[in-house]
Formats: structure tokens, C-alpha cells, sequence
């Protein structure tokens, strides 16, 4: 599916596949997130900022997934799955500032989820960076 665009020189330009990302996920989100929150001003900063960190995570993972699919190496694998890591967590981020979900507890140890995934996220850039071969 990649080399598919790529044909056309999508991936090749990162500006413009930023600028892509940008305004999918802004577009998407903009209705159901931003609207309803743009008369509170102390609420809108607030969320503009998760979605800038939600923007540039998904960016990154794709970015990071091109990059894979080229090398096949471990330590970009890992370095692509800390990145998908992050967009999950930006997702919950976003939602809890929006307020459209409450802190998601796991029950037995009562941890915040999104604690748990940040610890995955860098564990997969810890072992990314320890990686010793490219295979």
C-alpha cells in the first residue's frame, strides 16, 4: 500500500505529508473536540496543545513505519512501535483534556492506563536504542 503513493511522491516530501496529517486529523477531530470547547478560552489552549502533540506523533509514526518497511532493521522496528505507543497515549491525553473521558484506571492495580502505555513507549525506545545489530 505505501509504495503505492509513493509513486507519487507523497512520501518523499515530508512537508507535504505533514501538512497531510495535519489536516486529516484536524478536520476529523475538529467537530466532535475543538467546537464545543472553543467559547472556553482556558480549554481551548489546552486541547490545541494535545492536538499539536497528536499531530506530530502520527507523523512521526509514519514517518518511522517508511522508514522500517525500507530497512527492516530491529531498532527501527522497535523505534516505530514507541511511536505508535505515543499516538495511543496522545489519543487518551486529547480525551481527558477535552473531558470526554475520566481517567482510565486498571482495575486490579489501579494504575492510569495512559501511565502504562508511556511506560511501554519508552521501553520500545529504550530497547531501540539498545539494540546492538541493524537485523
Amino acid at each position: 500500500m505505501l509504495r503505492n503513493y509513493n509513486r507519487f511522491g507523497l512520501f518523499n516530501d515530508k512537508s507535504k505529508l505533514l501538512a497531510l496529517i495535519a489536516s486529516v486529523v484536524t478536520s476529523i477531530l475538529s467537530i466532535p473536540v475543538l467546537l464545543p470547547h472553543v467559547p472556553h478560552t482556558h480549554m481551548i489552549f489546552h486541547i490545541i496543545i494535545h492536538l499539536a502533540s497528536l499531530i506530530i506523533s502520527q507523523f512521526l509514526a509514519l514517518v518511522s513505519l517508511i522508514a522500517y518497511k525500507r530497512t527492516r532493521s530491529i531498532k527501527i522496528l522497535f523505534m516505530t512501535l514507541g511511536f505508535m505507543t505515543l499516538v495511543a497515549v496522545e489519543y487518551l491525553y486529547l480525551f481527558y483534556a477535552t473531558e470526554n473521558i475520566y481517567g482510565v484506571f486498571m482495575p486490579i492495580v489501579n494504575i492510569e492506563l495512559s501511565h502504562v502505555i508511556l511506560l511501554i513507549m519508552v521501553t520500545f525506545f529504550g530497547v531501540s536504542f539498545l539494540k546492538g545489530g541493524n537485523k
